[in-house]
């Protein structure tokens, strides 16, 4: 998955999900237009592969579908391979640049039915964050750690990215899996309804 970081440490509101029964009206005032970086990863049981940036002359550019592709051979699939991790199914969002025929095309043939996406092998919501460990933990938690460190310019933002997800433990993206199934089986028993008791935490 992928996640904007802003240098003045705002959340993107894709990325973080509140649930409250009222408007607290409170007011956070932010750079109309703060610099940021693009950043994806790949979440495992055993680790989270170093952050990829989509940026062009350090700055940071949309991800279409060539980009994506380019990610996916160029960096992706020699981090994977680097991880020996073995059968491997792989899940994505259903983003267009995730899904357009040559984005497809490359996924199958790395992964061959074990894709997990919008219009993959195993079909997958496009708008599905209770389920995907990227929404529901890695990118609040990242966050969080990174914008301790308040960083001032894209090189530190990049570099203190790269620094905390590998401090990410073992034993924390345990957790996360195991609380990925529970939610699976709630889903299940709340007939595809949003989750409301499941809680993942880190301590």
């Amino acid at each position: 998955d992928k996640a904007h970081f802003h240098l003045s440490g705002y959340f993107n509101k894709q990325n973080i999900r509140y649930w409250s029964g009222n408007n607290p009206r409170e007011l956070h005032e932010r750079p109309l237009h703060s610099d940021k970086v693009t950043v994806w990863c790949a979440l495992s049981i055993v680790g989270v592969i170093v952050p990829y940036f989509f940026e062009e002359g350090n700055h940071a550019v949309t991800v279409n579908s060539q980009r994506y592709v380019d990610m996916i051979k160029n960096f992706f699939e020699p981090a994977l391979e680097e991880m020996h991790l073995g059968n491997v199914w792989f899940q994505q969002d259903g983003a267009t640049a995730h899904t357009t025929q040559a984005s497809m095309t490359v996924l199958w043939s790395k992964f061959p039915r074990q894709l997990i996406s919008l219009r993959g092998d195993v079909l997958w919501a496009t708008h599905s964050p209770d389920l995907t460990p990227c929404d529901f933990f890695l990118w609040g938690y990242l966050k969080v750690e990174v914008f301790k460190h308040r960083p001032t310019n894209l090189l530190q933002l990049k570099n203190v990215i790269r620094q905390e997800v590998a401090k990410i433990p073992v034993h924390t993206l345990e957790r996360a899996e195991g609380n990925f199934r529970k939610r699976l089986h709630q889903c299940i028993e709340n007939s595809g309804h949003q989750l409301q008791d499941i809680l993942f935490k880190t301590k």
